[in-house]
């Protein structure tokens, strides 16, 4: 949070907090809690990607696409997620970073089985792409004025429509509906990606100098993180080569 009565000239750059009359501030804080946030989101990133390269070039990744191994790989990242959101206060900042960092190598498992579908060129492209959106949707949640507060209901319920269009489909079995799905999909993480990043970079305002504060990073971490990925495999149903 800016503090009004530093009397630093004022600047647009990361970190900086729009004052009244248009003007902003430099906040060093702000700046060093949303670069973590970043590097942990990144490295969490990276590490899903290592793990899924060496799953797939071991051999393990068919493993993971049938059977009941699937169901675990696919179920157990879903579990550290809610273990992670409605622990958080009783966990602590260590506690949650190992979480964060298995939860990044499960989803690692889960995702080396894109390697039996898509070319490996097309998965490299789809990434690069994804993070170039990225970027931009989170520089612009970071820099707007404006509220988006307003996204966030709509978001949310975005997302159950997709979990049950999602399982509708795994019966219907529908090209359409699932290129509509992926289509939506990445409409509704473009967004969560502008809306979160501005939620967490208001947030810090209530959490500076709190003990919460550490663990606010690792979650933040991880709700980029997921809009992220998320992004990228709706993406990659599009952009992905499946020869």
């Amino acid at each position: 949070m800016a503090n009004l009565n530093d009397p630093r000239p004022t600047s647009t750059a990361f970190g900086s907090v729009p004052r009244a009359g248009g003007q902003v501030v430099f906040d060093a804080g702000l700046r060093k809690h949303m670069l973590s946030i970043y590097n942990y989101m990144t490295s969490g990133v990276l590490l899903t990607g290592i793990v899924a390269l060496l799953t797939f070039n071991s051999g393990l990744a068919i493993n993971f696409a049938s059977g009941p191994m699937m169901w675990i790989v696919a179920l157990s990242p879903l579990a550290i997620v809610f273990a992670m959101s409605f622990g958080a206060n009783r966990f602590s900042k260590t506690t949650l970073q190992m979480m964060f960092w298995t939860f990044a190598a499960l989803m690692g498992l889960s995702m080396s089985t894109i390697f039996l579908r898509f070319t490996g060129g097309s998965i490299a492209v789809t990434f690069f792409a994804t993070a170039a959106a990225f970027a931009g949707l989170s520089l612009f949640g970071y820099t707007t004025q404006k509220s988006l507060s307003s996204w966030g209901s709509f978001l949310i319920m975005g997302v159950v429509g997709l979990i049950v269009a999602t399982i509708a489909n795994m019966f219907l079995q529908s090209p359409a509906l699932m290129y509509a799905i992926s289509f939506i999909g990445v409409l509704i993480f473009a967004g969560l990606t502008a809306y979160d990043t501005q939620r967490l970079k208001n947030e810090y305002a209530v959490l500076r100098g709190t003990e919460f504060a550490g663990k606010a990073i690792v979650l933040g971490a991880l709700t980029l993180y997921l809009d992220f990925i998320n992004m990228f495999q709706f993406l990659l149903s599009f952009l992905g080569n499946r020869e």
